[in-house]
C-alpha cells in the first residue's frame, strides 16, 4: 500500500514509499561480496508490491522500492537480477521513477488468470553507490478477473465491466472546476471500509470557517492516487449524478449503495480510467498509474529495455 494523503484533493504525484509489501528474504551463504568488490553497507529492498500470494488486477505493476538510491550506471545490472516470470509470457519492461523505485509492467494489461513470479536475487549486486545486495527476494501472485471501471466526468457515469461484459453503469460526480479529478488510468492501490479525510491534509483548507474545509470519516473508499483520490461515498453529495452535478474536491462520488457495491467488486490493480476532466493525467508514480505513460515513454525510463517474461 502506498502511503499518501487520506483525502480528496490534488497535490502532484508523490514518490512511492509504501509499507504493505515488505520484501522478504533470508540471508544466503553467499551474502558477502566477492573479493574483487570492496566491502560496503548492504543494498536492501524496502518493499515489493504486490504482496506474495495475492490476487490483483490486470493493470497492477510490480513495484520495487529500494532503501537507498540506485545509481544510473548500476540500473541495467539491477534490472537483470530482478527476473519476472509468468504462466502466460508477456512483453514488458522496468521503468525507474527516480533512483529508489523501479516498476515492471507489461506492454498491455496482464491476461486474466496469469500466474506471476518475481525473483529479485540481489546477492552481490552493486547499486553503484558503494552498497551490495545480501538477500534474494521472491514474490508470487496471480492476475484475477479483468475488472475495469470507466468514468465519464461529463457524463456523470461509471461503467463497470468484468471480463469484457458490462456489469453495471453507476451515477457519479467527479471534481469541481476548482478541484478537478485526475484524468487517465489509475490502478487501485488499496481499499478501506472507512477513511478519515481532511481538507488540511491535502492543502485545500485548514480553516474551519472555509467553505472548502472538511474533516470527515467516510465509507467504502477505493484508493486511486497517493495524492488522495478515492472512489467513495460522500455525505456532502449523497445522490451523485447529472441531476445534482455537485463537484467534489477531486474524488469520484457514488451513492451509498453504489459505493458499497463497487467496493465489493474491485481489488488492488484493477484499472479505473477517468476521462472528460480538465485536469491532466495523473503522474505515473502517483500511486500505480503506470499505464498513463505510453510504451515509448515507459521504455525511455528503462535501463535494459523490453523483454519477454520467462515461462513459469
Amino acid at each position: 500500500m502506498l502511503v499518501g494523503a487520506s483525502a480528496c484533493g490534488g497535490g502532484s504525484g508523490d514518490k512511492a514509499n509504501g509499507d504493505d509489501a515488505k520484501a522478504s528474504g533470508k540471508p544466503g551463504a553467499s551474502a558477502s561480496p566477492s573479493p574483487k568488490k570492496p566491502a560496503g553497507p548492504p543494498m536492501l529492498l524496502e518493499t515489493i508490491t504486490p504482496q506474495t500470494g495475492t490476487t490483483v488486477g490486470v493493470a497492477m505493476p510490480i513495484s520495487v522500492v529500494f532503501t537507498n538510491p540506485v545509481a544510473a550506471k548500476a540500473r541495467a545490472a539491477v534490472e537483470k537480477h530482478m527476473k519476472v516470470s509468468a504462466s502466460q509470457p508477456v512483453s514488458g519492461a522496468w521503468h525507474w521513477f527516480g533512483d529508489k523505485r523501479a516498476d515492471w509492467r507489461p506492454k498491455t494489461y496482464w491476461p486474466s488468470g496469469t500466474k506471476v513470479k518475481i525473483d529479485a536475487d540481489m546477492k552481490g549486486v552493486n547499486n553503484g553507490n558503494g552498497r551490495y545486495g545480501v538477500h534474494s527476494y521472491t514474490h508470487t501472485f496471480k492476475i484475477g478477473d479483468d475488472v475495469r471501471a470507466d468514468v465519464s466526468v461529463t457524463g456523470h457515469t461509471m461503467k463497470v465491466t468484468r471480463n469484457g461484459k458490462v456489469v453495471r453503469t453507476l451515477s457519479i460526480n467527479a471534481g469541481s472546476a476548482q478541484y478537478p479529478t485526475w484524468n487517465g488510468t489509475m490502478a487501485v492501490i488499496d481499499k478501506q471500509e472507512k477513511v478519515h479525510m481532511t481538507s488540511c491534509s491535502v492543502g485545500i483548507s485548514c480553516e474551519k470557517g472555509s467553505p472548502n474545509y472538511y474533516d470527515l470519516t467516510l465509507p467504502w473508499d477505493v484508493h486511486l492516487t497517493q495524492s488522495g483520490t478515492y472512489v467513495h461515498y460522500s455525505t456532502g453529495d449523497p445522490t451523485p449524478g447529472s441531476g445534482s452535478a455537485r463537484g467534489s474536491h477531486g474524488c469520484v462520488h457514488l451513492s451509498m449503495s453504489d459505493a458499497k457495491w463497487f467496493y465489493g467488486q474491485v481489488k488492488q490493480g484493477d484499472p479505473v480510467t477517468i476521462t472528460g476532466s480538465p485536469r491532466a493525467k495523473a503522474p505515473a508514480d502517483n500511486g500505480y498509474a503506470d499505464f498513463n505513460l505510453g510504451w515509448d515513454q515507459w521504455l525511455a525510463g528503462s535501463a535494459s529495455g523490453e523483454k519477454t517474461t520467462a515461462t513459469l
